[in-house]
């Protein structure tokens, strides 16, 4: 005779079952949410079909170009999010974390030198746990998704398909101009990409935080020369050593200014072009978490805001 535990293991989805489903249902990419879980396609893919076949009806829509949610998929990920989001709060750690944080905060801003926030930071309960990883916003969110942190601060929100996440904004940090001293740009109070179309931009990959990518190009498309783009390096005193030596010139946020250097300085952008560029910067939260602490630390940071 079969146990009431054989018998839930074959009538139930698994916790893996809906972590794979999820990843793809944000993702509508397998080889995105493959990547995102830590494993490999061949493996997820048999995760989805054994939940479809358990479950009796497909959940996605392929095709050689894109991957859709059904109607029946759609109705899923709701559900799966809470089952998720209880599981995490029957895990081992539960009656801690009800009041612990773990706060991401995206290396393309300095918040010690954005003071609001900063501010705001300090004010946060002594037990959270604020982290600065070496991480993009996208991978950022891609922690939050993974349940290794809870809140995120995150230039731009999502590209749209973080269905779990919500957000809320926190404050927006303008972008400077990194040019070289000597260009004749910069004895101007304020420099337009316009005055720099001799000069290659040193800028970054799309998948490092794609909203933010796609809005600066709304901007470049309009300008009256194409820009030269030139992949930025890893290391940020690097790439301004090149542009103090003529190499080329940067976008930065107004925190990330304060490395001083001959031949190297800093000048804002013209009104239209600082408002489009500037940085709209997020508090990112899985949307079934409801924790008092987090409530409250969002209520903290968006403080922040004028």
């Amino acid at each position: 005779m079969a146990t009431a535990a054989h018998l839930i293991s074959n009538t139930l989805p698994s916790v893996k079952q809906l972590q794979c489903f999820l990843a793809v249902a944000h993702e509508l990419n397998f080889r995105r949410a493959a990547e995102r879980l830590s494993m490999t396609q061949p493996p997820l893919t048999r995760q989805i079909q054994s939940l479809e076949a358990l479950l009796r009806q497909p959940l996605f829509s392929r095709s050689t170009h894109a991957v859709s949610l059904t109607e029946a998929g759609r109705a899923l990920v709701g559900k799966t999010e809470k089952i998720l989001a209880d599981l995490d709060a029957l895990s081992a750690d539960s009656l801690s974390r009800q009041h612990r944080l773990r706060i991401g905060l995206t290396r393309t801003l300095d918040f010690t030198r954005i003071a609001p926030v900063a501010a705001r930071l300090a004010l946060l309960d002594s037990g959270d746990e604020i982290d600065s990883p070496d991480l993009t916003s996208a991978q950022l969110l891609q922690c939050l998704a993974q349940q290794t942190l809870d809140l995120v601060l995150t230039g731009e929100k999502g590209a749209g398909d973080e269905q779990g996440v919500q957000y809320r904004w926190i404050c927006r940090e303008p972008l400077l101009v990194a040019l070289p001293a000597r260009h004749p740009a910069s004895r101007q109070e304020t420099v337009s990409l316009n005055d720099l179309s001799g000069l290659p931009l040193f800028w970054f990959a799309r998948r490092a935080n794609p909203a933010f990518y796609d809005k600066c190009e709304q901007l470049f498309a309009q300008l009256t020369t194409p820009l030269t783009k030139r992949k930025e390096p890893e290391d940020s005193l690097t790439m301004l050593s090149h542009i103090a030596r003529g190499k080329g010139f940067a976008l930065l946020p107004q925190s990330k200014c304060a490395f001083a250097q001959a031949g190297l300085c800093y000048r804002p952008l013209p009104d239209r072009e600082a408002q489009q560029l500037a940085i709209d910067v997020y508090a990112a939260t899985r949307r079934h978490d409801a924790r008092a602490v987090l409530l409250q630390a969002l209520n903290t940071l968006s403080d922040s805001a004028p």
